[in-house]
């Protein structure tokens, strides 16, 4: 059993990473800003006050806890990179200090070609400052993360929607996984399981994967 601790965990990647968590015998704690609008988490979580870019919070939720994810969203670009260095530097340094595990953005994947998903003229305007904002968070990861352990975990880059739990998926690196149709899919609820499996057996220490069916 681990002490997981979920920024975000109101929101639609958040609520599944925590549902499949506590589902497995873990303890959840819920760092969200508006703790009265998470009813629908199960009644095993427990629910808290926390910002992922704010150091009292990281320090105050770190004690006796073994991961931190970052489910963020709906904030400007640089709300993933300041919850990024937020959390390595009020962690660098502590004594048996959490793993974080940070839930990114697909479109940092690359194209067949090399070039990242969100650097390609056909890249959906609305979708790309926020693209920009995760493609920062994973720079500093691997720049400045030393002194912490963390995973950065991409999505498919286009087809990621809330669907199914089959608990199945392959992994990859910095390429999507693809199908024999050359299709990058995954539903929400198994990235969920993704993470899980990698908070209780971990593979992907201070690097990003990425997860498909």
């Amino acid at each position: 059993m681990s002490n997981i601790v979920v920024f975000g965990a109101g929101g639609t990647a958040g609520s599944r990473i925590t549902a499949e968590a506590v589902g497995r015998g873990h303890r959840v704690t819920a760092a969200v800003r508006r703790p009265e609008a998470t009813s629908y988490l199960p009644p095993a979580v427990t629910v808290v006050t926390g910002d992922a870019t704010s150091e009292r919070s990281v320090r105050e939720l770190a004690p006796d806890t073994d991961a931190m994810v970052v489910a963020i969203g709906g904030g400007e670009h640089a709300l993933w990179l300041d919850a990024a260095r937020n959390l390595v530097g009020a962690l660098r340094g502590m004594p048996a200090a959490p793993r974080i595990i940070h839930v990114g953005g697909g479109s940092t994947l690359l194209t067949p070609k090399g070039t990242r998903y969100l650097d390609e003229p056909d890249f959906p305007e609305e979708y790309r400052e926020a693209a920009r904002g995760q493609a920062e968070a994973l720079d500093f990861y691997r720049s400045s993360a030393d002194g912490v352990t963390w995973t950065y975990v991409s999505p498919p880059p286009l087809e990621f929607h809330p669907g199914e739990r089959t608990g199945h998926y392959r992994t990859g690196g910095d390429q999507p996984v693809t199908d024999h149709e050359g299709r990058s899919v995954l539903s929400y609820e198994d990235l969920a399981v993704a993470i899980v499996d990698e908070i209780e057996q971990p593979r992907h220490e201070n690097a990003r994967f990425t997860a498909a069916y």
